[in-house]
């Protein structure tokens, strides 16, 4: 048998068809990589939107399902007797207070109280320039 190669010489195992080989790999690799981020980071961002849309639809829901309740006249009395203490004509309404309220002289609580008149600004700040220039003498 006879050797096709001389002993002497060996063959190299990195020959220039191989290096060209790793080159182009390297080229694809690099010229796809952009690409394959954006495509990734695409998707991330469909998946966002999918979990907003399906949040905007549950919040639709239920914005049409109370609305649908204040339509009803009956969810409209109920929420006005227990939100704004509204009394049918005929009945009569009690008011329950708590332990350190003190009941108004007639026996009605008394919510409209007068606002205090207040002095502007500027009245305020020239009495504190008086009072602290008379502490002073």
């Amino acid at each position: 048998m006879t050797d096709p190669q001389p002993s002497g010489r060996r063959r190299a195992n990195f020959t220039g068809r191989a290096a060209v080989f790793a080159l182009v790999v390297c080229m694809l690799a690099i010229s796809l990589a952009y690409p394959l981020r954006e495509y990734l980071a695409q998707r991330g961002e469909i998946g966002n939107y999918r979990a907003q849309v399906s949040a905007q639809q549950k919040r639709v829901a239920q914005l049409q399902h109370q609305r649908a309740q204040w339509r009803d006249p009956a969810f409209v009395r109920r929420q006005a007797r227990e939100r704004l203490h509204f009394v049918m004509p005929g009945e009569t309404s009690y008011v329950v207070l708590g332990p350190d309220e003190a009941p108004a002289a007639e026996g009605v609580a008394d919510d409209t109280r007068a606002p205090v008149p207040r002095s502007p600004w500027f009245t305020d700040l020239w009495r504190s320039v008086e009072v602290a220039g008379r502490a002073r003498k």
